[in-house]
C-alpha cells in the first residue's frame, strides 16, 4: 500500500509505527517477489490502477481526518484500515497462489505463497497490537467523551 507511510505518520502507537515500518520494508520485498513472478512468466509487470484498493486508501484518508491526533481512537481506525487492505491482499494471493497450482506452476505459486504468508503474519500482528492496549485506550477515550458531555 503506498499510502503506508501516511498511517505510520498518523499513528501513536510506537508498537503500531512500527509494524507498519516492518510491513513497508516487506512490501518492497514483495513487489520484488512479483518482478521475479513476471519474469517466469516471460512477460514485463506493468502497474494498473485498481479501484478497490482505491476506495480503501480513500477510506483510510477519512479516518485520520476524522480522528483526533495522537488518540488511541485514530490508532483503532488505522489498524482497521491497514486490516481491510490485509483481507484484501490475503485474498488476492490465496487466489493466484490457487490458480498457479491449477495451471501447474508450482514455482509461481510458491513465491507467491511466501507473500500470502506475510500478509496474513502482518493481519495477526495488527490485531495483537490492538489488544494489547489500543482498543482498551480507546474504549477509555470514548467514556470519558461520554463523561464531558453529561456534565
Amino acid at each position: 500500500m503506498q499510502k503506508l507511510p501516511s498511517l505510520q505518520r498518523a499513528a501513536s502507537s510506537e508498537e503500531l509505527k512500527n509494524a507498519i515500518e516492518e510491513h513497508i520494508e516487506q512490501t518492497q520485498e514483495q513487489v520484488a517477489r512479483l518482478e521475479e513472478v513476471f519474469s517466469l512468466l516471460d512477460k514485463k509487470p506493468q502497474a494498473k490502477k485498481c479501484d478497490a484498493m482505491e476506495g480503501l486508501t480513500t477510506e483510510a484518508k477519512t479516518v485520520i481526518s476524522e480522528t483526533e491526533s495522537g488518540t488511541a481512537t485514530r490508532d483503532v481506525g488505522i489498524i482497521m484500515s491497514a486490516q481491510k487492505v490485509e483481507h484484501y491482499e490475503i485474498s488476492a494471493y490465496g487466489s493466484l497462489v490457487q490458480l498457479a497450482k491449477t495451471i501447474g506452476l508450482n514455482d509461481v505459486a510458491e513465491i507467491l505463497e511466501e507473500t500470502l504468508a506475510e500478509e496474513k503474519d502482518t493481519d495477526v500482528l495488527l490485531t495483537q497490537i490492538a489488544e494489547n492496549n489500543i482498543n482498551y485506550e480507546a474504549a477509555e477515550e470514548g467514556s470519558e467523551e461520554e463523561e464531558e458531555g453529561n456534565e
